[in-house]
């Protein structure tokens, strides 16, 4: 059974766990960064649960102006919760749990959520190999980032709510 709910800080553990097990080194967040999205943002931080267990989450911050390549941004330090823009900074499946349809759930899920916060566009950013993912989930391509995160090439992508 599928369920969906905010984080708790009781969730930074296990969402730790998932972070750094899907991500590559500098590229996962931290926990204590995890932790500092939960606390300051629960609205925008949804768990996706399969039969009791945390298996996948999204996490984002709010702001008027957006600047993907922002590094601060991932503290949340500029966010704003009543701003009209989301920004995305983690879209992540447990790997044993991936193949499941559960990232298009959990996708789903949060852009009906921002919907109902009468939030305006979502942003992201992804490798090269997830953009069209995420143009068959209706994201439209930006550009190439200038960010480097993690040593990473990085695409920004939005969808218009």
């Amino acid at each position: 059974m599928i369920g969906f709910r905010n984080a708790r800080s009781s969730d930074a553990d296990r969402c730790f766990e998932i972070e750094t097990t899907a991500y590559k080194g500098d590229e996962a967040a931290t926990h204590a960064k995890i932790s500092k999205r939960i606390e300051t943002y629960p609205d925008g931080f949804l768990i996706l649960e399969v039969n009791g267990k945390t298996v996948g989450f999204i996490n984002c911050g709010c702001a008027n102006e957006v600047e993907m390549s922002d590094e601060d941004f991932k503290e949340l330090i500029g966010h704003d919760p009543d701003a009209p823009n989301v920004v995305i900074m983690s879209v992540v499946v447990d790997p044993e749990e991936q193949s499941k349809g559960y990232s298009r759930s959990l996708m789903d899920e949060f852009v009906e959520r921002m919907r109902r916060m009468d939030k305006a566009t979502i942003y992201l950013m992804c490798k090269e190999h997830h953009v069209p993912l995420y143009e068959k989930l209706g994201y439209g391509y930006l550009r190439p980032s200038t960010s480097d995160h993690g040593g990473m090439a990085w695409h920004e992508m939005s969808l218009t709510l």
